[in-house]
């Protein structure tokens, strides 16, 4: 097919939340969004962004689903012929308290490591095409292992949630170091404390602000970083 005139991004868990607004920002820079979520829940918010004025499309899609990943390349590659941003977004917090399940943290690994490195690899031969390719994985500051060292945790420095987040992390370095010549630029966010299902109602950011990082990141320009940790602007430390 010809190639889709605009940029496309693809936002993993983009059903709500900070998925949703990511794509939406992401939308009113007049970049074509695809909106990744299980169980169809992707078509309705696809259509809320529609009736704002933005291109955004749906494709079902479960991180952990290993149909669903195999079948990304072959719907960019026929619906728009390229793919310039992608945003795994996607996670899970499953942890309750300290002790941690082995099943509980195979899960957790599953959405929020594995599920974001298949997708990417599934996705790489695309975005190697793109003139100005963008990976952004969505970490945490609980990712930290100076933060967590530190003690500044507390009750949310649980072994599932931040040791996963932390791996992403580091496949974040591995990945940018393993690109660095070419024009793709891989960064990881903390959308700092958002009200969200996972912030919950006591967190000081609105989904508007907790969205600026990764749609930043998504948007850099040829000069900017790549293999970074950032918080809007603030480089993190590792």
């Amino acid at each position: 097919m010809e190639k889709h005139a605009k940029s496309v991004a693809l936002v993993t868990g983009a059903n709500k939340g900070l998925g949703l607004e990511i794509a939406r920002q992401l939308g009113q820079k007049g970049i074509t969004v695809v909106l990744g979520a299980r169980q169809g829940k992707a078509e309705a918010p696809a259509a809320t962004l529609r009736a704002e004025g933005l291109d955004a499309r749906a494709v079902e899609l479960d991180v952990t689903n290993v149909a669903d990943v195999t079948a990304l390349p072959t719907f960019f590659e026929k619906n728009f012929g390229r793919l310039d941003i992608l945003v795994n977004n996607a996670g899970v917090q499953l942890d309750k308290g300290f002790d941690v399940s082995p099943d509980s943290l195979r899960q957790t690994y599953e959405a929020n490591v594995i599920g974001p490195y298949a997708i990417t690899q599934a996705l790489l031969p695309l975005l190697r095409q793109a003139p100005a390719g963008r990976i952004v994985n969505q970490s945490s500051i609980l990712g930290s292992l100076t933060t967590i060292s530190e003690g500044q945790g507390g009750s949310w420095a649980t072994p599932g949630y931040t040791s996963s987040k932390a791996a992403l992390n580091m496949l974040t370095v591995v990945l940018a170091q393993h690109l660095v010549d070419t024009n793709i630029k891989v960064n990881a966010a903390h959308p700092g404390w958002v009200k969200t299902d996972l912030g919950g109602e006591g967190a000081p950011l609105g989904v508007r602000e907790g969205a600026r990082t990764a749609v930043r990141l998504a948007l850099l320009p040829a000069d900017g970083p790549t293999g970074g940790y950032f918080h809007e602007e603030e480089s993190l430390p590792w």
